[in-house]
């Protein structure tokens, strides 16, 4: 099973990922934890990618891509994988798709967690306060403010993905708003139809 999470920033995405690692055995290939992975091992990638970010600057495209082919050829992708925070633009949703098609592979769907962005901005300042409350640190970017600016950069950048996959057909939606076992029966339910 290979798929997607798209949504917003806070709309549940690392929580339902971990949950279907556990449940499917696939892994949640985040490009973060990627990028510092192939940075660790000095794979050739990983040896451009720091170069890059010790220069201070963003991460190509191309890199990114690269590093993402690399991960998918490893032995715990062979029954699929959840790509988490990937792809962000257009242009590479269009190298996902060039890249599983070289591969002889293809995703299965694309799952979008629909959610209130009102109600999103709320969840996150009740993380905070929790995270606070129980003496844990708080996210830097578990505030209201810098939230709506990563919520207006998802819906400049990220957004057009969901025409693009719906345009496809591989797009399916998931109500967000509910209990985490609630979204979480829904995805299963989408999984369980294909």
């Amino acid at each position: 099973m290979r798929l997607i999470l798209l949504g917003p920033p806070g709309a549940g995405k690392g929580t339902q990922a971990q949950r279907l690692v556990e449940k499917h055995g696939i892994p949640q290939l985040s490009t973060g934890d990627m990028l510092r992975a192939a940075v660790a091992a000095q794979t050739e990638v990983g040896k451009r990618a720091k170069a890059v970010m010790d220069a201070g600057e963003l991460v190509s495209d191309d890199i990114v891509n690269a590093i993402v082919s690399e991960r998918v050829d490893e032995p715990d992708c062979a029954n699929g994988f959840i790509l988490d925070g990937y792809p962000r633009t257009l242009q590479q949703a269009d190298a996902v798709e060039a890249m599983l098609s070289a591969k002889g592979l293809k995703l299965d769907t694309v799952i979008e967690l629909v959610v209130d962005d009102k109600a999103l901005v709320g969840r996150i300042i009740k993380r905070a306060e929790e995270a606070a409350a129980a003496g844990q640190p708080v996210r830097k970017d578990d505030n209201a403010q810098v939230f709506e600016e990563r919520l207006r950069e998802y819906y400049k950048k990220t957004a057009p993905l969901t025409g693009y996959y719906y345009a496809k057909g591989a797009l399916r939606t998931v109500d967000g708003m509910g209990s985490i076992d609630e979204v979480t029966g829904e995805i299963e339910a989408v999984l369980a139809s294909l």
